[in-house]
């Protein structure tokens, strides 16, 4: 769930470019990098957990997909976040 707002978040944000009032980009920006943030997190608390209770089966089945979902959640939270500051820099400067 926190790794569709952190993604929702940039979406909003290149939605209403449109918008004279360009003042909350960057909250949005700080909100989604830190759902993204917290996110992984999490998951990194869930596979503290698994191991500490010893359920290697778990891991193992779940590693792979575990650090590939991981990459992408945080390369594409980057790249949309990236993409609202070029596009929002010269408008505030402005």
């Amino acid at each position: 769930m926190l790794g569709i707002i952190a993604w929702i978040l940039p979406a909003i944000n290149l939605a209403r470019y449109k918008d004279q009032n360009h003042n909350s980009w960057i909250i949005f920006s700080i909100m989604s990098i830190s759902a993204c943030a917290i996110s992984l997190c999490l998951q990194i608390i869930n596979t503290y957990n698994l191991i500490i209770i010893e359920d290697w089966a778990a891991l193992l089945d779940t590693m792979g997909t575990l650090v590939t979902v991981s990459a992408i959640l945080l390369i594409v939270t980057l790249i949309l976040n990236s993409v609202t500051f070029i596009v929002y820099r010269d408008r505030t400067a402005k």
